[in-house]
């Protein structure tokens, strides 16, 4: 048919509710520059195959976790407890035939289905034990692999991706390969195996109703392949219409002071329904094309049913004998259900299969640059100095998109104090990016104290720098937890770098002292209280090489000049580059750094830079007026 065409992928259909603008994922787009090469919008459509559904994806999902002898094994006991069956069915029809009434022993008779049952039983029990044996590992490998390929995904992974896009992964597809794929397909091949021993018994003992089943085999395929072309690409378009049903409700529960601020319950209800509404649709066609299905497999196989079991009762008894048409009419009374349920499972199981196909999309991303390089280690007290030079420093977010920075070169002696300022979208924050290389360089180098940072790991990298948000990043935990994520530091020094912090009385004055508890976001503590704790982490690190995004732009004046006051004293030996928006911030800072498109416009003294006419002494004067006018 047209529809079953070799899989490929394309963009998910914008007239389904039209999904990528609804779920809010483009609304950035507009703002992105376009380049000749090709789209440049931040949020990209989700991709999603088409047609059927890969052999590879069953191949990878059934050899997952043992390879093919786990396939071999999950085979080998469905047929033996087929086989199982069968015996016992021939056993029963061989001892209660008209020529062994004379020599019938019940004894012997019930010792044998006994025995034959008993065996069925253990058979099954294995069967069950090591499907779901298979099914768990498999899962296990599935979770772990997309676990690994996104906690190493690159930061542009996440700015195109929204989160629902990842979560619905994570969760709706996750829970297919957990439960349904692997106990649906169990019984599938259990279906399979009983229809074909269904197709045994009949063509041994009737076999002139196989005229009969050859069609009725055919019409159910036919059925099922008209039936998946479409049921097939409803569950794929269920899966995408999840993604923006889970982001809108999680960015309105992250966002509902604000919501509430501006009295927007109802609008983003709506949304939400909408967003629900657009993926109950491909539900409600699904469900509706089960029933289509159903029904025809339903009546098909009814009325084959009638016209063999006629055949049975017309044929002469030379043809069918009358001790087998009781084992016949057993198994082809099971033929219409075992045949509807074979064919609907197998269909159930296809469109399920495409939770492997989108978790698999995800499992193979391309990692971020390597964690460890054995063969560049930096020295254990790198950087020992704190010396940076940029050399034509150039960086872009993506391809097709234009530089961030456009080659800027300069050079810092170890422990200056470095201020950065520009207006809104001069590329601040992205220079502070590129030197934990959480974007990469497009061009030129970063090197400090003589090593050029793109030849390290990025976790001898990331480790060896610290860094102050202007938002403070605290984990569900404890203060021990947060102030020494990795465990390295010992209690004495953790309360050494509290007390350096002026944050010991608060910590000791609580019953769990550093156990103290540390809800997510860090949200039982005051704003100043995280800040500090960010601080405390930094201080215990002793690292030589500090960045700072305004630290203190979100706490009150006494907690700001406390700050100030410690990182004054305590990292006076070090390199800091500071990214500040308020210009006072920067005044007592060795050398300003002014940024404006990408470029360094100067690089000097404060003192110097409002001598003469400048971008800083224009900034400076602008931030005056403001202040004044405030």
């Amino acid at each position: 048919m047209s529809e079953e065409k070799s899989p490929h992928k394309s963009k998910s259909f914008k007239s389904v509710s039209n999904v990528g603008e609804e779920n809010g994922e483009n609304s950035s787009s507009q703002d992105q520059p376009k380049s000749d090469k090709g789209d440049a919008k931040l949020i990209k459509e989700e991709e999603r195959e088409t047609g059927k559904v890969s052999l590879q994806v069953y191949k990878t999902y059934c050899t997952e976790a043992f390879g093919w002898w786990g396939v071999a094994a999950v085979l080998l006991l469905s047929f033996s407890w087929q086989g199982s069956q069968m015996a016992g069915d021939y056993w029963l029809s061989y001892e209660t035939a008209a020529d062994r009434a004379t020599s019938f022993d019940p004894t012997l008779f019930i010792s044998v289905y006994a025995g034959i049952a008993v065996l069925s039983f253990v058979l099954i029990v294995f069967r069950a034990i090591f499907v779901t044996l298979v099914g768990l590992k498999t899962a296990q490998i599935f979770f772990g692999n997309i676990l690994r390929s996104i906690l190493h995904a690159p930061m542009s992974f996440f700015d195109t991706t929204p989160s629902g896009r990842i979560l619905s992964r994570a969760s709706n597809d996750q829970t297919n390969v957990d439960i349904f794929i692997p106990f649906i397909m169990g019984i599938t091949i259990a279906m399979y195996i009983t229809l074909l021993s269904i197709f045994i018994i009949t063509c041994q003992y009737s076999w002139p109703t196989v005229f009969l089943i050859i069609p009725l085999v055919f019409l159910n395929y036919w059925y099922r392949g008209y039936y998946l072309s479409t049921s097939r690409e409803l569950t794929r378009l269920d899966s995408i219409t999840k993604a923006p049903v889970i982001h809108h409700f999680s960015e309105s529960i992250a966002g509902v002071m604000t919501i509430r601020a501006f009295r927007k319950q109802d609008a983003f209800c709506h949304e939400n329904v909408d967003r629900v509404n657009s993926n109950l649709r491909m539900d409600f066609h699904n469900n509706g094309s089960n029933e289509w299905l159903g029904f025809r497999l339903e009546l098909i196989g009814s009325v084959f049913l009638c016209l063999s079991t006629m055949f049975m009762i017309l044929l002469p008894s030379s043809i069918v004998k009358p001790e087998n048409v009781g084992l016949s009419l057993s198994y082809g009374l099971s033929l219409n259900g075992t045949l509807f349920w074979a064919i609907y499972l197998s269909c159930f199981v296809e469109n399920k299969m495409v939770s492997v196909e989108r978790i698999k999309q995800y499992s193979n991303l391309e990692p971020e640059a390597a964690w460890h390089i054995e063969d560049c280690v930096p020295p254990t007290n790198w950087p020992a100095h704190g010396n940076v030079e940029l050399k034509d420093l150039q960086v872009r977010y993506r391809p097709n998109t234009p530089l961030v920075l456009k080659g800027i070169s300069l050079s810092i002696n170890g422990g200056e104090k470095i201020g950065v300022v520009g207006r809104t979208g001069s590329g601040k924050s992205t220079l502070i990016q590129v030197f934990f290389r959480l974007v990469e360089p497009t061009g030129g180098k970063i090197i400090i104290d003589g090593i050029d940072i793109r030849m390290l790991g990025l976790h001898d990298l990331r480790s060896r720098f610290g860094i102050i948000p202007q938002e403070p990043v605290l984990f569900e935990g404890t203060v021990r937890s947060n102030v020494d994520p990795i465990g390295q530091y010992s209690d004495e020094e953790i309360w050494k770098s509290l007390e350096r912090c002026q944050l010991k009385d608060a910590v000791a004055s609580k019953p769990e002292k550093l156990d103290s508890p540390v809800v997510d976001n860090g949200d039982n503590w005051s704003v100043g209280q995280r800040q500090l704790l960010c601080l405390g982490r930094v201080m215990l690190k002793r690292s030589r090489l500090l960045f700072m995004d305004e630290a203190t732009a979100s706490v009150d004046s006494q907690t700001d000049a406390t700050i100030q006051k410690i990182i004054r004293e305590e990292f006076a030996a070090c390199t800091i580059i500071s990214i500040a928006h308020r210009i006072p911030t920067v005044m007592d800072c060795d050398r300003v750094l002014v940024v404006d498109a990408g470029r360094a416009k100067e690089f000097d003294t404060p003192t110097r830079l409002l001598e003469r006419p400048t971008l800083f002494s224009a900034l400076v004067q602008e931030y005056a007026n403001r202040s004044a006018g405030l």
